[in-house]
């Protein structure tokens, strides 16, 4: 099948980013996100749904949380023009798993699987660039000069939200909201889980076999 529309799940520090990059280069379709969603779409007119503000724009620039109506609008919006897509980011919960079901058929749904404490190995050693924003990681993928970007130079700086404490609340968060959302697709006969704590080409080559099989 061309053009499979797909869905990947998993916690912070699954690695949902890097294997969606990667599914978007080799099936040739859209990664879409919400964050990437909203910015193409900020200045949607949202003047109908009675919310605070007609834009999504007005929200962002207020600092203010984007209500899931509207993140739901984005997504529709966004789904609407691609022609297949990976979807990384959402849906966040039960609810818009339930919206994403009136806007698309999905015909692949990858659960990447890594232990709570893999996940806080991962996300307390991850190291970004203050001024590119690439990622590094003090044990997995170390810059050749410590503390500086390969890419720009930058300093590496670890982000507020990557200390210990951070980590562990964000993963709690997880579970209560987002991990009911796996097991509302155990189901679907696209759903297959794929072992996270792979190097990332081993879990690469597990996530080609499932979405070939899946769309063949």
């Amino acid at each position: 099948m061309s053009n499979p529309r797909i869905l990947i799940l998993g916690p912070p520090g699954a690695g949902k980013g890097t294997q969606s990059a990667n599914l978007a280069e080799e099936y040739g379709v859209e990664h879409i996100t919400t964050g990437d969603a909203l910015r193409a779409n900020k200045d949607m007119d949202i003047s109908d749904m009675d919310t605070e503000y007609d834009t999504p724009r007005e929200y962002m620039e207020a600092g203010d949380l984007v209500p899931d109506a509207v993140v739901n609008a984005i997504v529709d919006e966004a789904l609407s023009q691609a022609d297949g897509f990976v979807l990384d980011g959402y849906p966040r919960n039960l609810e818009q798993a339930e919206e994403l079901e009136g806007m698309t058929d999905l015909d692949v749904i990858l659960s990447l699987d890594v232990s709570r404490e893999e996940l806080v190995d991962r996300l307390t050693g991850r190291r970004v660039c203050d001024d590119c924003g690439t990622n590094y990681h003090v044990e997995f993928n170390q810059p050749e000069e410590d503390g500086v970007c390969d890419d720009c130079g930058g300093d590496l700086i670890q982000r507020d939200d990557d200390n210990e404490e951070s980590v562990r609340n964000r993963l709690d968060v997880f579970d209560d909201n987002t991990a009911p959302v796996i097991d509302h697709y155990g189901d679907h006969d696209g759903f297959v889980a794929v072992d996270g704590e792979q190097t990332p080409d081993e879990v690469w080559n597990d996530i080609q076999d499932a979405v070939d099989a899946q769309t063949a």
